[in-house]
């Protein structure tokens, strides 16, 4: 018969003090407060030229940072654990979304795409909610499968199978640009958790020149990688947006030409706040603007690698994988909108991360930062417990340490079976539910 040490105090997580990453705020808070000035000062022209009021951008991007703070505010409070058990749940739902895109009724078609699932109020583009459902599964599957991901080509390749599921709807949409994206991020991420390099070459061999493939078997898509490589020879029409954009960029300088000085916003330059606000940003606040957007992005990124990085090395690998899947995504979406900007990159229906406006895009990245800012947290509790050498415990294990010591009346829980590992001696690790051996605990005798 096995009992309970009576020396061990196990500690409630709740009872741990977390802290939230101080850079990783500040980061998100500039770009975001940035972004909404330059939205007002890209969007009022053209918002009041098309009757709907001068602030009706502004405030409309405004409501959506408040939502998006709220949202923030759920994932911050949501145990790693939880996502991490339920992560094939949050796949389906994500597959779900994407198929009920394509139901006629449901789904909103704009500019001859249909990525947007209608709300009544608002239209929900389901892509922007997939791209983190995907961060979380994979950061599950590397946990779950960490020996046969990291031995054998097969269980790299399980994984991406049901990525290039999601691949296949985004380009039935089409969003092509979405696609590539998260094939990119989930790339990352295989790589990070510890994929062969030889796996990885020969998927990626593969992969690339099929995409390519993909890229141009569309007309469209062909006619874009064309204006991409010489805006100006028809900048009037295939090239214009290019074109605006490189000018607006040319006019800004050093210094930029001052802040609601554009020019270029005023009906040249479409889609000046959405994918395009980086054009604006050069034009009214010249290279030192582009570096400071830049110096934020770089920021944030850091921040979310750093986070995940220690997160592994403390023994908190889904949420370091969730961490550095969030600075992946952000800092690869983030170069896409940029180098489309600058003329680096064909053409894509990017926004600029936390600074675009754009609804579903700054629910989900607020989602995702807080996201990494949880595993943070939880980084900060592992790191106390471990400086006061007591074990960290579920709420149940931590009440039968209390009954076994005589501190409670309450009946204690039900004790694991043996063979679950806690009759060698051991702790339950919350978020992972590894167990591992707690130097001192012997068996009492028969």
């Amino acid at each position: 018969m096995w009992t309970w040490p009576d020396r061990i105090q196990a500690l409630r997580s709740r009872d741990v003090p977390g802290e939230l990453d101080a850079p990783l705020v500040l980061g998100a808070l500039g770009l975001a407060a940035l972004g909404l000035v330059m939205v007002a000062s890209s969007s009022m022209a053209i918002a009041e030229g098309s009757g709907l009021g001068a602030f009706h951008h502004v405030i409309r991007h405004a409501v959506f940072l408040g939502l998006g703070l709220c949202v923030a505010g759920v994932v911050l409070t949501t145990p790693l654990a939880w996502l991490e058990r339920h992560s094939r749940l949050l796949l389906l739902l994500g597959f779900l979304l994407l198929l009920a895109v394509l139901v006629p009724g449901l789904g909103r078609t704009r500019n001859g795409a249909t990525r947007w699932l209608e709300l009544g109020v608002m239209g929900f583009q389901v892509v922007e909610a997939v791209k983190l459902i995907v961060i979380v599964y994979l950061a599950s599957y590397a946990v779950r499968f960490s020996i046969q991901l990291r031995t054998s080509m097969f269980g790299m390749v399980k994984p991406l199978l049901l990525v290039a599921a999601i691949v296949g709807l985004l380009l039935a949409q089409p969003d092509f640009g979405s696609a590539a994206l998260i094939c990119a991020v989930a790339g990352g991420m295989i790589f990070v958790a510890g994929a062969r390099l030889r796996d990885i070459g020969l998927l990626v061999g593969g992969g690339v020149p099929l995409m390519a493939i993909v890229a141009i078997a569309e007309p469209y898509r062909v006619q874009r990688l064309k204006s991409f490589l010489d805006p100006w020879a028809d900048p009037f029409n295939d090239g214009f947006q290019l074109s605006q954009a490189l000018i607006a960029i040319g006019r800004g300088e050093w210094f930029g030409v001052g802040l609601g000085s554009s020019v270029q916003k005023l009906f040249y330059l479409p889609e000046a706040y959405t994918d395009f606000i980086l054009a604006v940003i050069a034009e009214e606040l010249g290279l030192v603007g582009v570096v400071l957007v830049l110096a934020l992005f770089a920021l944030v990124v850091w921040r979310c690698f750093r986070i995940g990085l220690a997160a592994v090395r403390h023994g908190l690998p889904f949420g370091g994988y969730c961490a550095i899947g969030v600075g992946l995504s952000l800092g690869v979406q983030a170069l896409v909108s940029i180098g489309v900007n600058l003329g680096v990159l064909p053409t894509k229906g990017l926004t600029l991360p936390l600074i675009s406006a754009g609804g579903s895009s700054l629910l989900m990245t607020a989602a995702a930062v807080a996201l990494a800012l949880r595993v943070g947290w939880e980084l900060a509790q592992r790191i106390e417990v471990e400086s006061t050498g007591r074990p960290l415990a579920p709420d149940d294990i931590a009440a039968l340490a209390s009954a076994v010591r005589g501190e409670s009346a309450a009946r204690p829980p039900a004790i694991p079976e043996p063979a679950a590992g806690l009759a060698s001696g051991g702790r339950i690790e919350p978020s992972l539910g590894v167990l591992e051996p707690l130097s001192g605990h012997r068996r009492a005798p028969a």
